[in-house]
């Protein structure tokens, strides 16, 4: 069974910075979308970033211009690099697999079909 694992994670000042890292224990080379979620305490998770297989990227408007999704198919790796941090992006995050529908994305349980531990972001001065 493929599994996830989050990184990079952590406490940062409204303005700061973090990237974080999603590795996979298996191939993510034909794995049509790769996905950042998150959840706030109190929320429903809630996808911010995705990018599929050939590179194109999408993005919540909440993280538009924020944001920046990656991926490193040898390296079974997703990224996101987090500027200009808000409080409001306090919150676990995750990353996974997406489908495309109606011009957004969304969750798809294939090929992992779980989650994994998430890395935690906090957004504090």
């Amino acid at each position: 069974q493929v599994q996830l694992v989050e990184s990079g994670g952590g406490l940062v000042q409204p303005g700061g910075s973090l990237r974080l890292s999603c590795a996979a224990s298996g191939s993510i080379f034909s794995i049509n979308a790769m996905g950042w979620y998150r959840q706030a305490p109190g929320k429903q998770r809630e996808l911010v970033a995705a990018i599929t297989s050939g590179g194109s990227t999408n993005y919540a408007d909440s993280v538009k211009g924020r944001f920046t999704i990656s991926r490193d198919n040898a390296k079974n790796t997703v990224y996101l690099q987090m500027n200009s941090l808000k409080p409001e992006d306090t919150a676990v995050y995750y990353c996974n697999a997406a489908r495309g529908a109606g011009g957004w994305f969304y969750y798809s349980d294939y090929p992992f079909g779980s989650w994994g531990q998430g890395t935690q972001v906090t957004v504090s001065s």
